[in-house]
């Protein structure tokens, strides 16, 4: 099942189901973070609502605005989950690598995730706007303790999300020993969050096998494969929960989509590539975004079937 959120002037919008052609959505009552809660009758209520969609109900994609398929949740924890993503960026930073011994998190804001088309304001272009393609989780109720082989039946939902980062805010903020504040401001997430089930193979080992295409002004910067994580979203939600409930409608993130082989396929986040030129070149050589600038990312399969959607913003002076 492909779910999303249209925007209807309330804070957490209205639940839809959308076909498997992206070109139908049909509301079935509610929103998804209140759904979360007591997902057992919401998967009930989303099958009925699926024979209805496929007998044809529902209004056309076209004609609805998509919020964030979650547009707040009470929790958002974001991993870094991707080997190669931590060795670039202790380049990029110039720090001695954190090591990959236990999954790295933070807790980030979760009062609001853009909607897909939605324009992204930041205060200055001094502050390295940079973006962040990753895939991320949303669970139901996971008690303390869980283990991550139990943790995957807690999965529900899986998202397509940009965590919009200020690079040069951030080594800042690292050096107290804190956390993130100012350098992490709200997420996007593609329009559509999908079942585990309706990525088939592409689902595997708690991990998203998909190649995560980002393409900035136009052109393709990116195209790594979400299956190349350290840590399965499995082991993410274990740790997660290791000394704490996580509540209904958790989300949790993989950390920038990274691969060994970046040379041939690129990366996810402008940092990594300033990175691979301070190894080629002794010095980064790309700028940050600039004011105007559009990001584009869509996670494809073999078939180049895009299951997420696609998110697709200009950033903006706030």
């Amino acid at each position: 099942m492909r779910l999303a959120t249209i925007r209807d002037g309330s804070p957490d919008g209205a639940l839809a189901l959308v076909s498997a052609d992206g070109t139908r959505a049909l509301r079935v009552g509610g929103n998804l973070l209140g759904a979360m809660e007591d997902w057992a009758a919401t998967q009930a209520r989303l099958a009925a609502a699926e024979a209805r969609l496929e007998a044809g109900e529902g209004e056309p994609t076209d004609d609805v605005e998509f919020a964030a398929p979650m547009p707040r949740s009470w929790q958002w924890l974001d991993g870094s989950a991707f080997t190669t993503h931590g060795d670039l960026m202790a380049i990029a930073f110039n720090h001695d690598p954190l090591g990959n011994e236990r999954p790295l998190m933070y807790q980030g804001l979760s009062d609001r995730f853009y909607g897909p088309a939605d324009p992204v304001p930041f205060p200055a272009m001094e502050h390295g706007i940079d973006f962040e393609g990753e895939f991320g989780v949303v669970v139901d109720a996971v008690p303390m303790g869980t283990s991550a082989a139990d943790a995957l039946k807690h999965i529900r939902l899986i998202v397509q999300i940009n965590d919009w980062s200020l690079r040069a805010i951030a080594p800042i903020e690292m050096k107290t020993g804190f956390g993130w504040v100012q350098a992490k401001p709200a997420c996007s997430m593609a329009p559509f969050a999908v079942t585990p089930d309706e990525l088939g193979e592409a689902w595997k080992d708690g991990r998203v096998g998909l190649d995560l295409i980002i393409d900035w002004n136009g052109r393709e910067v990116g195209r790594a494969n979400g299956a190349a994580m350290a840590f399965g979203f499995h082991e993410l939600v274990a740790h997660a929960a290791l000394t704490r409930d996580l509540v209904a409608g958790t989300v949790i993130g993989s950390g920038t989509v990274s691969n060994a082989n970046y040379a041939e396929v690129g990366s996810s986040c402008i940092s990594e590539i300033r990175a691979i030129e301070i190894i080629a070149h002794g010095a980064p050589q790309t700028p940050f975004l600039a004011f105007g600038d559009t990001v584009r990312m869509t996670a494809v399969g073999s078939t180049g079937r895009a299951p997420f959607g696609q998110i697709d913003q200009e950033v903006v002076k706030a």
